[in-house]
C-alpha cells in the first residue's frame, strides 16, 4: 500500500468475510453485492430444484409399486411441484409438459 492511501484504509473494500473472499474477489461495492446476490439466489435454486427432484422420485417409486390410487394421488402433487418450478424459473415450461405427459402415460397404464 503507497503511503499517500493509508489514511483511506485497507486496499481493498470487503464487506463480506468468507472462504473465497481473497484475491480473485471483485472489489467494487456493486460487485460485492452482486456476489451476495447470486450466492442467495444459487440457495434459493438449488432448494427449489432439489425439492422437484424428489417429488418425481417420489411419483416413479409410487408409480413403480404399482397402488393405482396412490400414484394418482402423487401425480396431483407432482404436477402442482412442476407447475410451481415453472413459475420459479427453476424448470423451463416444455420440460415440466414433457414430464407431466410422460408421467400421466405411466400413471394411466398402472392396472
Amino acid at each position: 500500500m503507497l503511503p499517500y492511501n493509508k489514511e483511506f484504509g485497507p486496499t481493498r473494500i470487503s464487506l463480506c468475510t468468507y472462504k473465497g473472499n481473497e484475491a480473485a474477489m471483485a472489489n467494487h461495492l456493486s460487485a460485492l453485492k452482486r456476489a451476495r446476490q447470486t450466492t442467495k439466489r444459487t440457495a434459493t435454486n438449488r432448494a427449489n430444484t432439489s425439492s422437484l427432484r424428489t417429488q418425481l422420485r417420489v411419483l416413479r417409486e409410487a408409480i413403480e409399486k404399482g397402488d393405482k390410487a396412490a400414484a394418482e394421488q402423487t401425480y396431483r402433487q407432482t404436477v402442482s411441484a412442476l407447475d410451481k418450478a415453472i413459475q420459479k424459473g427453476t424448470l423451463h415450461e416444455n420440460t415440466a409438459s414433457r414430464y407431466k405427459s410422460r408421467l400421466g402415460v405411466r400413471v394411466n397404464a398402472i392396472k
